[in-house]
């Protein structure tokens, strides 16, 4: 069975592969992903498949881990995220707070810092 930090960095090569099968399989059927602490933003396959359809789709997308911490079941990545933003393309900071149990991610938590569009 895989480790906790190595499913986290599945799903960020997956992620950054824009390969969004690859990306879900990473995830347990009921996963639940928030905002920071507790906004439910997507529960289980379905709902996360809908959620990230369009984030998968955009050219630039594109995640730079800049530090990983690993304790136990707990994996937080400090991420600097390149996406294209409704306003434009940009970067954005990201923290991500994903809990592994039998080799899938039940949980993943984030915060979101502020979005930083590219110069014109």
């Amino acid at each position: 069975m895989n480790t906790p930090e190595q499913v986290v960095q599945r799903q960020l090569d997956a992620y950054n592969a824009h390969d969004l099968d690859a990306w879900l399989d990473t995830y347990a059927a009921d996963a639940q992903q928030f905002e920071h602490p507790a906004t439910l933003l997507a529960s289980g396959h379905a709902e996360i498949r809908v959620r990230a359809m369009s984030r998968f789709a955009e050219p630039n997308l594109h995640a730079q881990l800049l530090k990983r911490v690993v304790l136990g079941d707990m994996v937080i990545d400090h991420e600097s995220v390149t996406r294209s933003f409704p306003e434009g393309p940009g970067r954005m900071d990201l923290i991500g707070i994903y809990q592994v149990r039998a080799g899938k991610i039940v949980t993943a938590s984030f915060v979101f810092g502020a979005r930083v569009l590219d110069a014109v």
